[in-house]
């Protein structure tokens, strides 16, 4: 078995592989790379990366206006006694419009309110 040993041993050690046998070597690690970067080294494209960002402003921007709205409902003189009539209304696209009349849900600059901010209130104010 030692014999054999040394022989694979100078077997590898005067082995020249060919310029082709390195390149494609070399290309199949880089295939290698990508597909275990892409499938499970979580890269991603830049596409994937700016539709991600873009849906976590929105979603940042919803969660802020939804807490802004809340604070401006809480700060209101008669608060506790709207809080009373917004839980005692059973449907939620009653709620919704009650939050919109009240107008708690418009943001500064804007002149009427954004669906999403109307119902991310309601949403926070019925809990």
């Amino acid at each position: 078995m030692a014999m054999q040993s040394a022989s694979i041993a100078q077997r590898f050690e005067s082995y020249q592989p060919s310029k082709t046998l390195l390149v494609w070597a070399c290309i199949a690690t880089a295939v290698a790379t990508m597909i275990v970067g892409f499938s499970w080294g979580g890269w991603v494209t830049g596409g994937t990366s700016r539709t991600a960002a873009a849906t976590a402003g929105v979603v940042a921007r919803g969660e802020l206006a939804s807490a802004i709205c809340v604070q401006r409902f809480n700060a209101a003189p008669d608060a506790a006694s709207k809080l009373i009539e917004f839980k005692a209304i059973p449907d939620s696209y009653k709620k919704r419009q009650f939050v919109d009349t009240g107008g708690w849900a418009m943001m500064p600059g804007q002149t009427t309110s954004d669906s999403r901010n109307v119902e991310g209130c309601a949403t926070a104010l019925a809990l």
